[in-house]
């Protein structure tokens, strides 16, 4: 079963969350598989691909000759941002599930010892869904609770495709908000920094927030509060 066909809890912002899931050899959402719902939805993401030609000298020219050698793999990038401030819960609990979708295996067959790579993936998000592995991952943990609990992370993400390409849609980064122009629903505990940390990838945007909003005191965010966030 597609996972977009199912009911999904909002994220923070009250927009449709992308999903990070393990997949079967189908490339459909693997039964019992590991799946993360992103808190804050990326605010943009990057696909690239790099083809590999030889260059060679051709007489009486300043122009080199090109061969074309290989194909490269179709490579996602992006940013994602973990919050649990609020609840107050280590928020590792939550990254820790992505590196598990990049932990390898071992199994014991006939007296030897099989690896068993880690597994495929799929980051979906509304008409977007790149199927891949993920091949590097960083994690940055930038707050923290008097007792050392990390509550805040930033974890970048590059996902590699090594089976046939598709074509996808263009998405626009917005999809899920409620007209053209993205709308930030206020949860308790949260503040402009962090709103704009989430959309912007910088938190010291957030007066570009409250000037577009007209704020008069952006720290008496209440929840609920419906905010219109510039591009």
């Amino acid at each position: 079963m597609n996972p977009a066909a199912t009911i999904m809890a909002n994220t923070r912002g009250n927009l449709v969350p992308a999903r990070i899931y393990e997949v079967d050899d189908s490339g459909e959402a693997k039964s019992g598989g590991v799946s993360v719902d992103c808190m804050f939805n990326p605010y943009e993401y990057t696909v690239t691909k790099v083809n590999t030609y030889e260059e060679k000298s051709r007489n009486n020219s300043d122009v080199p000759q090109v061969e074309f050698k290989k194909a490269g793999p179709q490579m996602l990038r992006l940013k994602l941002f973990f919050d649990t401030y609020e609840s107050g819960e280590d928020v590792s609990l939550t990254t820790n599930r992505l590196w598990k979708l990049m932990e390898s295996k071992t199994r014991q067959e006939n007296n030897r010892t099989r690896k068993i790579p880690p597994p495929e993936v799929a980051f979906e998000w509304g008409v977007f869904r790149f199927v891949a592995v993920i091949t590097r991952m960083s994690q940055k943990f930038t707050l923290f609770q008097p007792d050392g609990t990390p509550v805040r992370a930033e974890v970048d993400v590059v996902f590699t495709q090594h089976k046939d390409l598709n074509d996808y849609p263009r998405q626009n980064p917005t999809s899920g908000a409620e007209s053209s122009e993205r709308i930030w629903r206020v949860v308790a505990g949260e503040r402009l920094d962090t709103i704009a940390h989430a959309v912007y990838g910088d938190a010291t945007r957030w007066p570009e927030i409250a000037a577009h909003n007209n704020l008069r005191d952006p720290l008496a965010l209440r929840p609920g509060t419906r905010l219109k966030i510039p591009e």
